[in-house]
């Protein structure tokens, strides 16, 4: 009996440390000793690597930096991190993962919407605050009340580069060129050509390819017949580099146009000086003078020698905010959390002053931005506020400063509002 007995003991006390030493419980209420968990999926080694290798980054800095001035309500951030490999299927395994195994206290993910909508219902269930820095399909934060974003809405981002198209460069047809492959691809095309067709314009032929076709001849000659104004490309920095070269092999010199889909290093070295003329849609530019952007961009660059992109910089205030809602709720108790996160109003980023609204998106300005390939730079052109936003009047992140001296488009247009679109009649399940 006595064995039996110390036997027992010995098992209790095995188990109970074991449960402690993982920290917290199913619903992530709690971590333990000196650190909070943090989970963190994207794609590193998949086909949009580059998307998911900047989110790493940018979140990886903004957690040096809390930490190094003392963490959150004493405590330090630590970052746990999934590869999804860029699939539905996989980013649901490893945010059951990051949750029941690791127990962390909320997760920072994804860019990709297709994959943060496979993720999202494992978070909502466990009722674990899941914050997207850069998914941008209305129906991510539909999943419920714990999924929130930082970034803007593909209603609104559509919307904006139709308004760029129709007043700053005066195009009366276009044509555009999508993935059908691609959720993202499919729903800005259809806010794209809603806008435009608003405006007065015609978008005068829809082409389509498929996510690594080469071949892009065939679709861009039938355009060139038609003689458009511009062509909007919504798709990714790979097929996009390709559809550029061979545009201009063609002969065809009209603007492309574009979405945060372009955004990487990677565009550069596979598009060359093809990429000209060229205009994309945007959450924040690297050129902004504010010293908060110029902060980040410097201590980015001297950390991992390239320039952040918007997906890094958007990581980056993803972390930020959520660091806030920790110290704001007092903890990590997940339904508090959830409720600071849910209420963050003003919030000074990188990518501009974040609110979330009534759906917890954020309600933002875009920027649109020329490309320079002989610099491999993006460059403002102008920032584009939803409706009923009134632009600031000192520099900071919403590009005011440089929007005041470009002449380019009257910021105050009647673009549909973020919070209005985001509850449109879309079924789209877009990519991005």
């Amino acid at each position: 009996m006595k064995n039996f007995f110390l036997a027992f003991c010995l098992i209790f006390s095995v188990v109970f440390t074991s449960c402690v030493q993982k920290g917290g419980n199913t619903n992530g209420t709690t971590n333990t000793g000196d650190t909070i968990k943090v989970g963190v999926y994207g794609d590193t080694t998949g086909a949009t690597s580059s998307f998911g290798q900047s989110t790493k980054n940018g979140i990886q800095l903004a957690f040096e930096e809390i930490n190094a001035a003392g963490g959150v309500n004493g405590k330090k951030l630590e970052m746990l991190f999934e590869d999804d490999q860029g699939t539905p299927e996989k980013a649901k395994t490893v945010i059951s993962k990051l949750i029941n195994q690791d127990k962390v206290v909320a997760v920072l993910g994804e860019v990709a919407s297709s994959n943060s909508l496979a993720a999202a219902p494992v978070a909502q269930e466990a009722k674990i605050p899941m914050i997207s820095p850069s998914s941008t399909n209305p129906k991510v934060t539909e999943v419920g009340d714990f999924i929130s974003r930082v970034c803007f809405i593909d209603p609104f981002q559509g919307a904006v580069m139709a308004k760029f198209a129709s007043n700053t460069l005066k195009a009366k047809t276009a044509a555009i060129l999508g993935d059908n492959s691609s959720d993202y691809s499919k729903g800005l095309t259809q806010f794209f050509e809603q806008e435009f067709t608003k405006l007065g314009g015609t978008v005068i032929t829809k082409q389509t390819y498929a996510q690594k076709d080469q071949d892009f001849k065939a679709q861009l000659t039938q355009m060139r017949d038609q003689k458009p104004d511009v062509i909007y490309v919504p798709g990714y920095y790979g097929e996009v580099a390709i559809i550029a070269k061979q545009a201009r092999e063609l002969g065809m010199n009209q603007p492309l146009l574009g979405g945060d889909g372009w955004d990487s290093p990677e565009l550069w070295k596979l598009g060359g000086a093809a990429l000209k003329p060229a205009y994309i849609s945007n959450h924040y530019s690297a050129d902004n003078p504010a010293p908060e952007i110029q902060n980040f961009v410097k201590a980015y660059t001297a950390k991992f020698s390239v320039a952040p992109d918007s997906l890094a910089a958007l990581a980056y205030d993803s972390a930020k905010v959520l660091a806030d809602a920790i110290k704001r709720a007092g903890g990590t108790e997940s339904a508090k959390l959830k409720d600071a996160i849910n209420s963050t109003k003003e919030f000074a980023g990188v990518t501009g002053k974040i609110t979330l609204d009534a759906s917890r998106n954020a309600v933002k300005p875009a920027v649109v931005l020329e490309l320079n390939p002989a610099a491999s730079k993006f460059e403002f052109a102008t920032t584009i506020y939803p409706e009923g936003m009134t632009p600031p009047t000192t520099t900071n992140t919403n590009m005011n400063a440089m929007a005041a001296n470009s002449n380019t488009m009257n910021s105050n247009s009647n673009m549909n509002s973020t919070a209005n679109t985001a509850n449109s009649n879309t079924n789209t399940n877009t990519t991005k």
